[in-house]
């Protein structure tokens, strides 16, 4: 599965679109029932890039509380397609997978991933040059390849930490003594492993960051729709889930620099 997802990565990123039998976005596609695409009614995540992909299109949607669910909306027959992540979608559906009965078609955008943390606050700035550490050593890479998405990476320059002078979030967490990680469940970015614990490539690099600051890292499941509400009333430290950096998030959260690649892909039954 991981060298299937790093393979489909490396396609898509170096053609800039993904296409298995479908026009890109602006398009009218078939699905394998011959049902235009244009006519189905979409799964997606409230509050996400492909929900907003949805809208830009003009698609009916039927809006769910993570991607996940947006999968299991197409499986179950009650939606007849989903618009997800692409890195998700290699590593949720096609053979081998929980899903071998979906593909994905139509690429509807190019996007990055990036950190969310409190506007102002410093935290952004200490995850940037943990990043460029991490890249410039090869351990994000190493750590990527654990989840087959090291061809979707972002070359990280080099970034010096400043702190801020007053109302630092970094000395805040360092004194109580957690980084408490917003996530929702999005394999291969953050999910649970057999024993419940939370693994993935950005829950393995926020735990990167936690050790730097030297700190244990807590991870929350969130409403991904009230991220930014989560972050303003402190009930977390920092959103690290697969985010892409739209407009909405870098006027409303600082943000880290990006460090993946990613895009909005609909997801329908192989046949």
């Amino acid at each position: 599965m991981r060298k299937k997802l790093a393979l489909m990565l490396a396609m898509s990123l170096a053609v800039g679109t993904v296409l298995t039998g479908c026009g890109g976005s602006g398009d009218t596609a078939q699905t394998a029932a011959g049902t235009s695409e244009a006519d189905l009614v979409y799964a997606v995540e409230a509050g996400s890039a492909g929900e907003a992909a949805a809208k830009d299109n003009g698609f009916q949607t039927n809006v769910v509380a993570s991607q996940a669910d947006a999968l299991m909306e197409v499986a179950s027959g009650t939606s007849g397609a989903a618009i997800i992540d692409l890195l998700m979608a290699g590593a949720m559906i096609g053979e081998g997978t929980s899903y071998p009965d979906m593909k994905y078609t139509t690429e509807l955008t190019t996007e990055e991933y990036g950190v969310g943390c409190r506007k102002g606050s410093d935290l952004a700035s200490f995850i940037n040059s943990v990043l460029a550490e991490s890249y410039a050593d090869g351990s994000m890479k190493e750590t990527a390849t654990i989840y087959g998405v090291q061809e979707a990476l972002v070359e990280q320059p080099a970034f010096e930490f400043q702190a801020s002078a007053e109302d630092s979030d970094v000395a805040y967490i360092k004194d109580k003594g957690t980084l408490i990680v917003g996530i929702t469940d999005f394999a291969p970015m953050d999910y649970k492993n057999e024993s419940g614990e939370w693994i993935g490539f950005d829950a393995d690099m926020a735990r990167i960051v936690a050790g730097e600051l030297g700190v244990e890292a807590q991870f929350v499941e969130i409403d991904w729709d009230n991220k930014i509400m989560e972050l303003e009333s402190k009930n977390i430290d920092v959103v690290w889930n697969g985010m892409t950096l739209t407009s909405e998030t870098t006027s409303a959260m600082e943000c880290s620099n990006p460090y993946c690649n990613n895009a909005q892909v609909i997801v329908v039954p192989a046949e």
